[in-house]
C-alpha cells in the first residue's frame, strides 16, 4: 500500500524554498554571489549546517525510495535524481574537485551572459518542488481524515 510519510511534504517545501531563494540572485547578482561564494570558501558553521541538513534530507529520501520500491509514487524518483545530484555536489565541494570548482566559479560569475538563465532554471525547479510539497501536504491531510 502506498504511503506518504508525514515529513515528505516538508522535504519538498524545504528544497523548493532553498531553490526559490535564488530569486535574490536575479535582483542583486553581486550580493548573492558574494554570499554563497563566501559560504563555500570559508566552510564555517553556516556551510556545515546547510550542507549537513541537505545531505541528511537526501539520504532520507533515497532510503525511503529504496524501502518503498514496490509502492513508490512517481515523485519519489526526485529523491534518486535530485538526491544523487546534491550528494555528488556536496562531495565534489568537500574534496575540492577542480572541474566542479570551475563550474561553480562560472555559475557565480556575475558578468556571465547566462546568469539569468542558469538561476531562473533553479527557481523554476524550486517552484515546482515547492508546489509538489504543498500538494503532498494537502493529500496527506485529506488521507488522515
Amino acid at each position: 500500500m502506498k504511503k506518504i510519510y508525514c515529513w515528505e511534504p516538508w522535504f519538498f517545501m524545504f528544497f523548493g524554498l532553498f531553490h526559490l531563494h535564488r530569486i535574490w540572485g536575479l535582483f542583486d547578482r553581486e550580493s548573492y554571489a558574494s554570499f554563497w561564494m563566501g559560504i563555500l570558501e570559508n566552510k564555517g558553521v553556516p556551510y556545515y549546517a546547510t550542507m549537513g541538513v541537505l545531505a541528511l534530507l537526501c539520504v532520507a529520501g533515497i532510503v525511503v525510495f529504496i524501502r518503498e520500491r514496490k509502492h513508490n509514487y512517481w515523485w519519489r524518483w526526485i529523491y534518486i535524481g535530485g538526491g544523487s545530484y546534491v550528494l555528488f555536489d556536496l562531495f565534489a565541494i568537500a574534496i575540492g574537485l577542480t572541474f566542479w570548482k570551475t563550474l561553480l566559479d562560472s555559475m557565480f560569475d556575475t558578468s556571465s551572459s547566462y546568469w539569468n538563465i542558469c538561476w531562473s532554471l533553479f527557481i523554476i525547479l524550486g517552484g515546482f518542488v515547492f508546489c509538489l510539497g504543498i500538494s503532498l501536504l494537502i493529500k496527506l491531510m485529506k488521507d488522515k481524515k
